[in-house]
């Protein structure tokens, strides 16, 4: 992970723990301190924004052949991640005296992605699982809330539409579902 200066190119700082995956880092701020979260081959880190210092991190290896695909999600302090035959698991971030830990708050073993990234949406996480289905797992509490029944593909991307969620699965075509935590719904 390198950071460079916009203005003149220059690097700023450099991380060289292992190497990258193939998801894209995201921002949070804990206690002031602003971090970049990334997934990496084996783990989710933590390093500062502003000297590269790694802050925490934890096991995050996507199991067998397979990559890390799915970019971390970032609510206030809580951190979600998922990966190739990992599930979802969250934790949150918390300073501890001079250094920061990463608390599991819940672990879903049922559920994972396999190459996109979920959607957090009013406490409930969206994602088409790494089976190709369609899912819904509480945000809180890691429960699976419902699992669609449709074969699709474990490739594609969701997006938060709005009244909407869409999915565009790798071989199916684009998919309108609603936003709800009880029950699958397609709407187109």
């Amino acid at each position: 992970i390198i950071a460079f200066d916009l203005a003149s190119g220059d690097q700023k700082w450099k991380w060289a723990g292992d190497g990258p995956a193939y998801a894209s880092p995201v921002l949070m701020t804990v206690e002031g301190t602003k971090q970049l979260v990334v997934q990496t081959e084996k783990n989710i880190v933590s390093v500062a924004v502003a000297d590269g210092k790694l802050l925490w991190q934890v096991p995050a290896a996507a199991q067998g052949r397979f990559y890390n695909c799915a970019s971390p999600i970032v609510d206030g302090q809580t951190v979600f991640y998922t990966g190739q035959g990992q599930g979802i698991k969250a934790v949150k971030v918390e300073k501890e005296g001079d250094s920061f830990v990463a608390k599991e708050l819940w672990s879903n073993a049922e559920l994972g992605t396999g190459f996109n990234t979920p959607v957090l949406r009013g406490g409930l996480l969206f994602g088409l699982s790494d089976r190709g289905n369609l899912f819904c797992v509480n945000a809180q509490t890691g429960q699976t809330a419902w699992t669609d029944t449709n074969k699709l593909s474990n490739f594609g991307a969701i997006l938060d539409a709005g009244s909407a969620l869409i999915a565009l699965p790798e071989k199916s075509g684009l998919i309108a579902f609603k936003p709800d935590g009880k029950e699958y719904g397609e709407i187109a």
